[in-house]
């Protein structure tokens, strides 16, 4: 048994909980602002009703998309036989034997990793994690997809 290596950013705390405060509440700030009319032009004039509109809208969806792509990320540690998955509030230990695939979208800057897995746990079925940065890697596959496939191949229970 080797020590458990970081499988995920560093950066994952500043983007599960430090960037989606900032930017929902400034963000937001700024659309209550145009709604309650705290903001005018060079003229004294109101903002108009579709600027507060596109506003709404914009918050509304940049909201649902940093909630779905930054909320539920972990912190992930891997060692030979388990992965050691964090909430930043408590860490559980799943066998390898337990996941079932691994996924990732290339298409989203922070290149997020889903770990399927064959039973439900604290975090649910499935474990969706920021892995570390490679720079000039745009939409390569990640490596630790493959490695993190392989030793479940490897872990999996033999039908």
């Amino acid at each position: 048994m080797f020590k458990p290596k970081t499988i995920s950013s560093a950066q994952t705390f500043i983007m599960k909980l430090v960037f989606p405060t900032l930017w929902i509440s400034g963000f937001g700030f700024g659309t209550a602002s145009l709604w309650l009319d705290f903001m005018h032009g060079k003229n004294g004039t109101s903002p108009p009703s579709e600027m507060k509109f596109m506003f709404l809208i914009m918050w509304l969806a940049g909201t649902a998309f940093i909630l779905w792509s930054c909320a539920r990320l972990k912190r992930v540690r891997l060692d030979d036989k388990h992965i050691y998955v964090s909430n930043y509030r408590r860490e559980i230990s799943i066998p390898l034997s337990l996941i079932a695939n691994v996924t990732e979208l290339r298409w989203i800057n922070i290149h997020p990793v889903t770990i399927h897995l064959r039973k439900e746990t604290e975090f649910g079925r499935s474990i969706t994690f920021m892995p570390t940065i490679r720079f000039f890697a745009l939409w390569s596959s990640h490596p630790i997809v493959t490695e993190l496939t392989q030793l479940s191949r490897q872990m999996a229970p033999r039908l």
